[in-house]
């Protein structure tokens, strides 16, 4: 073992550094993940300000400032100098120089007029957050969001419910995981709401690990004690993802700060028992029929129920603002969710109530694990949740129907997407 008291703690910083000059990653990622998290914002300004937090040699930054709205204003802020000059000839390279500026800052203490409160319509940190940790970065980075303006960053996290021993022995000590479950209370909690979730494939750690890996072995037998210490935890973290890497993962969270109106005043929660009449009542308030209610009810008792994925939204007196539901559906024969119906109390419509109600709903299929959902409604609605036309993806109604009305919303990208005809439970008398 390498003894520590040799080196400063700056040394092993910077021989950390060295280890991951030129390769094209720092962290788990991808250009595929970066354009699908920057997808589930939603639009953007034509020219959006962008911040990059903890930009490293400006992958993601250098993605962002050619494709996020018409081309955004990039400011990349890193503590390194090497990665923003290397971030700076890239940007020359690619004609983009007039469109990222680098900063040289502390992410976590950002002063004057440059990070003056409200200056930046997306927040973007991508593998960085985990420094300041999770909560932190959520409560520093709010208030430099304009309104409307969004926030993405990407977490590591457990993706079992017991991790091993052998997995908190190595994460335990650098930082404490939670599920996605826990990182989603904890925004809701920190006063955002919830607009995407997506989990890195595997293929986005190989991007990070394999050339990591590569200039492990090339760099093996070095002499100077802090570069011998910056390998050995390499190497551990090497083997740590080799042995346990089912066992954690990282997952791209993209958040709004709530504001009046945006839904954010109605927290939401799967259904109880106590709330099946409330429910029936919402679903016949809102629909000229009885046909929505008694659905639901009858899906209630078919195998296509899922428990935890009916969901309510509570007024301020608790009772039961708005009600979304998911239920098992197939594009042949391949699993996917039936989104539907949608409610919400008349005397509630356009309070945001229903808005919260879906956001949350489709974060906790996303927990689960589903990859695909469907709905057939508004055009004008579904988008913004990051719905859009099923035949995008070669999928088919039934039925005859208008294609912009029967949409899909991706919940994972790892998982290819069905192609073929939508299956609808017994219930729904397709």
């Amino acid at each position: 073992m390498t003894d520590t008291n040799t080196f400063t703690d700056d040394a092993f910083t910077e021989a950390f550094f060295a280890l991951h000059h030129g390769l094209p990653r720092q962290a788990p990622g991808s250009d595929a993940s970066t354009r699908r998290l920057l997808s589930l914002c939603g639009p953007l300004p034509e020219r959006p300000r962008v911040l990059d937090l903890g930009c490293g040699p400006g992958r993601s930054a250098l993605l962002l400032a050619a494709e996020a709205g018409g081309g955004a204003e990039v400011t990349a802020v890193d503590r390194h100098a090497p990665f923003l000059e290397e971030l700076r000839t890239a940007a020359a390279a690619r004609g983009l120089a007039g469109r990222v500026r680098t900063v040289e800052a502390d992410m976590g203490a950002l002063t004057g007029e440059d990070f003056a409160d409200g200056s930046f319509d997306l927040v973007w940190a991508e593998g960085s957050a985990y420094i300041l940790g999770f909560d932190a970065a959520l409560a520093r980075w709010k208030r430099l969001l304009a309104p409307g303006g969004t926030l993405v960053l990407t977490e590591c996290q457990w993706t079992v419910p017991e991790p091993s021993a052998g997995a908190r022995a190595f994460w335990d000590p650098h930082c404490a995981l939670r599920t996605t479950a826990g990182n989603l209370a904890a925004a809701q909690a920190a006063g955002y709401q919830v607009l995407g979730v997506h989990h890195l494939p595997d293929s986005d750690w190989a991007e990070y690990y394999e050339p990591l890996a590569e200039r492990v072995r090339t760099l093996s037998g070095a002499a100077a004690p802090a570069m011998a210490a910056a390998l050995a935890a390499t190497r551990e973290e090497l083997d740590v993802r080799a042995r346990h890497g089912q066992e954690y993962g990282y997952t791209g969270y993209v958040l709004r700060p709530v504001t009046a109106g945006d839904g954010g005043a109605w927290p939401a929660r799967p259904e109880t028992a106590a709330d099946v009449a409330a429910v029936r009542e919402v679903n016949l308030a809102a629909f000229e029929t009885p046909l929505e209610a008694d659905l639901v009810d009858a899906l209630r008792g078919d195998a296509a129920w899922l428990p935890g994925l009916s969901y309510v939204a509570e007024a301020p007196d608790g009772s039961v603002a708005a009600h979304a539901l998911l239920t098992r559906c197939e594009v042949d024969g391949a699993p996917a969710l039936a989104l539907a119906p949608v409610a919400a109390d008349p005397a509630l419509q356009r309070s945001g109530a229903g808005s919260s109600v879906v956001r949350a709903l489709l974060a906790a299929a996303a927990e689960r694990g589903e990859s695909l959902v469907l709905v057939l409604g508004h055009p004008e609605y579904y988008p913004r949740f990051g719905f859009v036309p099923a035949s995008h993806f070669g999928i088919r109604a039934p039925f005859e129907v208008p294609d912009e009305a029967m949409m899909a919303l991706v919940l994972d990208d790892s998982v290819p997407v069905p192609t073929g005809t939508i299956g609808y439970p017994a219930p729904f008398g397709i």
